[in-house]
């Protein structure tokens, strides 16, 4: 699905009729990407919305079971608040892999989704739609290697998650920690929680509980930074000759503590 189709649903949304549809009748979606909402921020909202009614309607697919919210879960809540029993919507008709790909979007051009539900959300599209890295992060406006680092929160452990998705711990933070042996990684939030380090300290500490093997390998190649990076160049550019070629390749790229993965996709 080109990304321009996507939008267009949603220029429809905001063109369309609206119609009022009852609060029974309308559920979350099942790929929304939020698992925490602010509930001061949703009774804020719902006040605002007894004075002065819902301004913005919510967008809303029809399935079997009702209407499946693809954007507009916070007013939906904010409106049950309130005590209404109907809700303005405009009615779309996405297909599954589109309405996944809205309530992503959707999400994160609000910018107040936590990394690792980003990274959640970055996963569950391209298991639903067969997308990769590349393809995802086109969709969403980011760069590749923004969508790897965000994904590779996921392989940290649940406690450890569970501290980014509630903001006590920021993503800088939760990076640092992917240098770390994931049996260490536990026991060093830990003594971040507890000593309050901010991030220059957390990467100073972690260094030091890596011990000096990934010290003497950091300083080993740190002055080999300039060359990898004309060595990536020179893959993106054999890349872009093979598609003007017609060949439909992808890539993938992650940065790790220790090196540079580029992986090319060739269609069979």
């Amino acid at each position: 699905m080109a990304r321009k189709n996507l939008f267009d649903f949603f220029d429809k949304s905001r063109t369309g009729q609206v119609v009022s549809l009852p609060v029974s009748e309308i559920h979350p979606s099942r790929y929304q990407p939020r698992v925490r909402f602010d509930e001061g921020a949703i009774k804020e909202l719902s006040a605002s919305i007894q004075q002065n009614g819902l301004i913005t309607p919510i967008t809303v697919r029809q399935t079997e079971d009702g209407y499946e919210i693809i954007a507009g879960e916070r007013r939906w809540r904010a409106c049950q608040l309130a005590g209404m029993n109907e809700i303005p919507c405009y009615i779309l008709s996405p297909d599954e892999n589109q309405a996944a790909e809205m309530a992503l979007v959707e999400n994160i051009q609000r910018e107040d989704l936590t990394a690792v539900e980003e990274a959640k959300a970055y996963v569950q599209i391209m298991r639903q739609a067969g997308f990769t890295q590349e393809q995802v992060a086109e969709r969403v406006g980011k760069s590749q290697s923004a969508v790897a680092n965000k994904i590779r929160l996921l392989n940290l452990p649940q406690e450890v998650q569970d501290a980014v998705a509630d903001r006590k711990l920021s993503e800088r933070h939760a990076r640092a920690l992917l240098a770390l042996p994931a049996e260490k990684q536990t026991n060093a939030y830990h003594y971040i929680e507890e000593h309050g380090l901010n991030v220059r300290q957390t990467e100073a500490y972690v260094e030091k509980v890596a011990g000096p093997s990934r010290t003497h390998r950091r300083q080993k190649t740190r002055g080999f930074t300039r060359n990898i990076q004309i060595g990536v160049n020179s893959v993106n550019k054999c890349v872009s000759m093979i598609k003007k070629m017609g060949i439909d390749v992808v890539t993938e790229t992650e940065e790790t503590s220790t090196d540079v993965r580029i992986i090319v996709r060739f269609p069979r």
